[in-house]
């Protein structure tokens, strides 16, 4: 039984249509489509529930027993991390954990997760940051940034620097997990024989999509609610 090579390995962002814009070179990669995908779902899903709670029935149907189970969920979930702070946040919070974990699951089907380009988890955590500093000038004003001089002066580059690199911890590590579950996919698909390729990977996605997908979801929005409250009060 001879293994395929390492050159059928396939786990990179590929280029699927080139297009010329002002003077340069274009492309839409996996990872736009995925987004794309991502996003119509999310659409469909908002529309469709919007429209079945318009005519909802005196006896629910399971759709809406799911759904309003789904946001009941979610409600408790912010309103025992925000506290009295949770009605201003629960939609955003809501909105990137659907996004996130929609993006998550997309090795389910077929999809290159888009949360395995760093591109993307980094825009994510750049919203989390410019929120955060929102939120910190909003209600502390000034003393937003003389907080970080406290107990010490000397300490103030230290928690400026740490300010800083909070997006970028959240970004590396959504995009860490997602991409290392791409790579180890990518690999048995490309270097396994053809009968390992077949049964064997369903466990794999159940752990490095679904199971791990779920919990980077998780962390991502409860970092998100913990920044921003400690900016609240």
């Amino acid at each position: 039984m001879v293994v395929a090579s390492a050159s059928n390995v396939d786990f990179m962002i590929k280029g699927v249509l080139k297009f010329h814009a002002f003077g340069q070179e274009l492309w839409i990669t996996t990872t736009e489509i995925g987004l794309s995908i991502v996003t119509i779902v999310i659409l469909i899903l908002a529309f469709t529930t919007d429209r079945k709670m318009k005519h909802a029935a005196e006896i629910p149907s399971t759709f809406q027993n799911i759904m309003e189970y789904l946001v009941e969920t979610l409600d408790n979930m912010v309103h025992s991390t925000m506290g009295h702070n949770a009605n201003k946040f629960v939609n955003y919070i809501g909105t990137i954990l659907l996004f996130i974990l929609l993006c998550n699951l997309g090795g389910l089907f077929g999809l290159r997760a888009p949360t395995g380009d760093f591109g993307v988890t980094f825009m994510l955590g750049i919203f989390t940051f410019c929120i955060v500093q929102y939120q910190g000038i909003k209600n502390h004003g000034f003393g937003h940034l003389t907080s970080m001089a406290k107990p010490f002066v000397v300490l103030f580059p230290i928690n400026l620097i740490g300010e800083l690199t909070n997006p970028l911890s959240q970004a590396l590590r959504l995009f860490g997990n997602m991409m290392s579950g791409v790579i180890i996919l990518g690999l048995w698909y490309g270097m396994m024989p053809v009968f390992a390729k077949i049964g064997i990977p369903s466990f794999l996605h159940v752990y490095c999509d679904l199971f791990s997908g779920c919990i980077q979801t998780y962390v991502f929005c409860m970092l998100t609610m913990v920044y921003v409250n400690d900016k609240m009060d």
